[in-house]
């Protein structure tokens, strides 16, 4: 068997095994494709490829001037792929198992104060056409703590509003539960039942809940389009994306005393550790914390 082959099924294997999101699936398949290049060239086959081999290809990596996160990832996949083929018994020892990651340096994510998000809702021109949808769309990415992708999918079979919630469909499509609250309930009804009835609805796109202006479901570009315009509207001095939204909902809920685990229940988080990014908290506000409610400080 060849490269090709070997990547197809590894693919197949993602997608039907694992349940990966489509964009997961592209990522381990580009990440792959590059590893297949680099050694197509050095004409060795997958059951060929040596530990010492690799580590070549990392040092090829670092040459191409990669950052140490997209050379952490493409390592990840690596291992992955190496993994799959001992699984199939495809090869009996893994190369890849002594791999080293570069260390990475967590990046904390930036977050927008609760005012700066008042600021750019309010920056949101109601009397436009896609006024207040946009002002719905952005207030649920908030209140919910949605990825973008989650949002632009949202369907009205997803609307749970008697109960108190909306249903998410997240990455490897597994499903949860987020409460909503009554400021989304309102926006998202006044939107649907005002300005996107003018809409034309295009055929198969009348189940999405935000849709674009030709009647189709929103893309993930024209929502950080949205986002970036706003922010540039407001003299914001941050550099924001759809994402900022949910690093700054699970940071306002952690710094309001939320307990972690379940902040990772709402954000759809597999690992506690990757929710824990969230308890970055300001320095002034754990000092403030500190002092308020630590014995030692107490006053007489």
């Amino acid at each position: 068997m060849h490269w090709e082959r070997y990547i197809k099924d590894f693919v197949s294997y993602l997608k039907i095994e694992k349940g990966l999101a489509e964009n997961s699936i592209l990522a381990y398949q580009r990440d792959v494709s590059l590893l297949a290049d680099y050694f197509i060239t050095e004409k060795s086959k997958p059951e060929q490829v040596t530990y010492e081999q690799l580590k070549t290809f990392v040092a090829y990596l670092y040459d191409l001037g990669l950052s140490a996160r997209s050379q952490a990832r493409i390592i990840s996949g690596i291992k992955q792929f190496f993994r799959y083929l001992i699984l199939e018994r495809y090869i009996h020892i893994d190369p890849s198992e002594l791999l080293e990651q570069p260390k990475l340096g967590r990046k904390l994510p930036e977050v927008l104060e609760i005012d700066e998000i008042d600021a750019l809702l309010a920056a949101i021109d109601l009397s436009a056409a896609e006024g207040e949808r946009n002002h719905a769309m952005l207030e649920t990415l908030y209140s919910c703590g949605l990825r973008v992708s989650e949002l632009i999918g949202l369907r009205f079979s997803d609307l749970y509003f008697d109960e108190g919630f909306i249903r998410v469909i997240g990455k490897g499509n597994k499903e949860r539960l987020v409460p909503v609250s009554p400021q989304v309930v309102q926006e998202i009804t006044t939107y649907t039942a005002q300005s996107r009835l003018e809409v034309p609805i295009k055929k198969g796109q009348e189940h999405f809940i935000f849709l674009n202006r030709r009647g189709a479901a929103l893309t993930r570009v024209m929502i950080f389009t949205i986002i970036k315009q706003l922010a540039q509207k407001i003299g914001l001095g941050k550099q924001i994306s759809p994402h900022t939204f949910r690093h700054s909902f699970a940071t306002h809920l952690v710094e309001g005393g939320a307990n972690l685990r379940a902040v990772q229940e709402m954000l759809g988080h597999e690992s506690i550790t990757t929710t824990e990014i969230y308890t970055h908290l300001d320095q002034r506000f754990l000092r403030k914390a500190i002092l308020s409610h630590h014995p030692r400080n107490q006053g007489k």
